[in-house]
């Protein structure tokens, strides 16, 4: 009888204790609630219920978007992030919370026991260095979200670079097929010559056609490599396994991008750019590291309770210790080394500032680049072989001349639309650099961002 009245003493300090306990629990900060809310959200479309979330559906003619949404959603670097950001904020809950209690026990022993004392102990820490501490943890979640974000957006990027190459590839397959028609007309037509002696067809041009048809030949084998390469290229930026089933090879087409003004890029990048997002990130989380390193000087203590099972009546022996913060060298130290990581932390902040701004007008150099180039194959080469093929066949109509010249000049006019095409193709690609410099390859609606996730905090 007197062990359970004894046990029900304990056990109704323990609960007090408790109690106490209870009435310290720091409540989660807003910035807290809306991590937990966005880690949410976006996992429920990354990874619901079934262990894949629902993939669009591809086809031939399915648009860009659709790939780059099935990329986003299925490749295994945007699920790993996801995971390491949702640790992240996983982390932030036990970082601000109270430590764990400690069960004690005590015992004095001579020839027999003398007292039996277990107990309960409580360690307990300032409020505000618990926040500030939580602060820190909050802005880790933060750095790595942006970590996520930038996956998310580096996927996408590579999806339609290599939708460029595919579409590149297939469209020099067309044209050189084109000129290999065109090189055994020719062929024809330089043999007749030769064979009549009617015209200017001679053996060394009939050579050179020969040996000329041969080489596009050579390069269309060269092509089918590529596009085997692009193909399994593509498959890899979708995250399909090399077992998995190859997707529907998109019927895709190269076509330029319209730009907004370089001001206007120069804005979006200050604003969206994943990379300046994370350095930004990381400012926040090194100013609540200074936070946390003031809080170094406000002592943290514990309380808690034995109770001698053996005593009559029963014995309660409080406990409590505090920690005395007194070397404030230490403490010193350890906010000047946060202040240095905070500096460190905005210093990285101007110079992908910088590196920003010599990226900007590098991928901008390339695309005017690659622009001067097609706009001199559209608006003087190409239009100079249509007009010779067109003068040729007047020619040829009337007797002047004979035919000969003109598939060689087709020949000449298809070499040239597939110099335009990789022009083409290396204007999107530098098109693209800068659409990740400013965060605009994100998937329509971007259900995999957090909202406002671009723009600078």
């Amino acid at each position: 009888m007197k062990s359970l009245r004894t046990i029900g003493k304990l056990s109704g300090l323990g609960a007090a204790l408790v109690a106490a306990i209870s009435g310290c629990a720091l409540a989660p900060s807003a910035a807290e609630k809306q991590a937990r809310t966005e880690v949410a959200r976006i996992g429920t479309a990354i990874r619901p219920a079934s262990p894949k979330p629902p993939l669009p559906d591809l086809r031939t003619d399915s648009p860009l978007t659709d790939y780059v949404h099935f990329a986003v959603l299925n490749h295994p670097r945007i699920e790993a992030a996801y995971h390491d950001w949702r640790a992240t904020v996983s982390v932030i809950a036990p970082t601000r919370a109270l430590p764990d209690p400690q069960v004690t026990f005590e015992a004095d022993i001579a020839d027999t026991l003398m007292t039996f004392m277990p107990g309960l102990m409580f360690d307990f820490m300032a409020p505000a260095k618990r926040a500030a501490m939580g602060q820190e943890a909050v802005g880790a979640s933060r750095v790595a979200y942006r970590v996520y974000a930038g996956e998310v957006l580096a996927v996408a990027a590579s999806v339609r670079k290599a939708w460029l190459e595919l579409a590149y590839v297939d469209e020099a397959l067309r044209l050189r097929e084109s000129s290999l028609h065109a090189f055994d007309l020719a062929t024809a037509v330089a043999g007749a010559d030769y064979t009549t002696g009617r015209g200017m067809g001679t053996l060394e041009i009939q050579v050179r056609l020969a040996n000329d048809a041969a080489k596009v030949r050579s390069e269309l084998t060269a092509l089918g490599y590529r596009r085997d390469a692009a193909r399994i290229r593509f498959r890899s930026t979708l995250g399909l396994a090399p077992t998995a089933a190859d997707p529907a090879w998109p019927q895709a087409s190269l076509a330029p991008t319209t730009l907004p003004s370089e001001d206007e890029l120069w804005r979006r990048a200050q604003a969206a750019n994943p990379e300046l997002g994370r350095m930004r990130a990381m400012v926040e989380m090194a100013l609540a590291g200074i936070g946390v390193a003031r809080q170094g000087a406000t002592p943290d203590f514990s309380l808690g309770a034995m109770a001698d099972f053996k005593a009559s009546p029963l014995m309660v022996r409080p406990t409590a210790t505090v920690t005395l913060p007194i070397w404030r060298e230490k403490i010193a130290a350890n906010i000047a080394a946060a202040e240095a990581r905070r500096d460190a932390a905005v210093a990285r902040v101007n110079a992908e500032q910088l590196n920003l701004a010599a990226e900007l007008a590098q991928m901008l150099y390339m695309v005017r680049e690659s622009e001067r180039m097609i706009a001199y194959i559209e608006q003087s080469a190409l239009p100079n072989y249509e007009r010779a093929i067109a003068t040729l066949e007047a020619g040829y109509q009337s007797g002047m001349n004979g035919p000969g010249m003109i598939p060689e000049i087709r020949i000449m006019a298809l070499a040239m639309r597939v110099e335009r095409a990789a022009a083409l193709r290396d204007r999107e690609s530098a098109v693209t650099d800068l659409m990740l410099l400013t965060a605009d390859v994100a998937p329509p609606g971007a259900p995999l961002l957090a909202e406002s996730s671009l723009s600078a905090r």
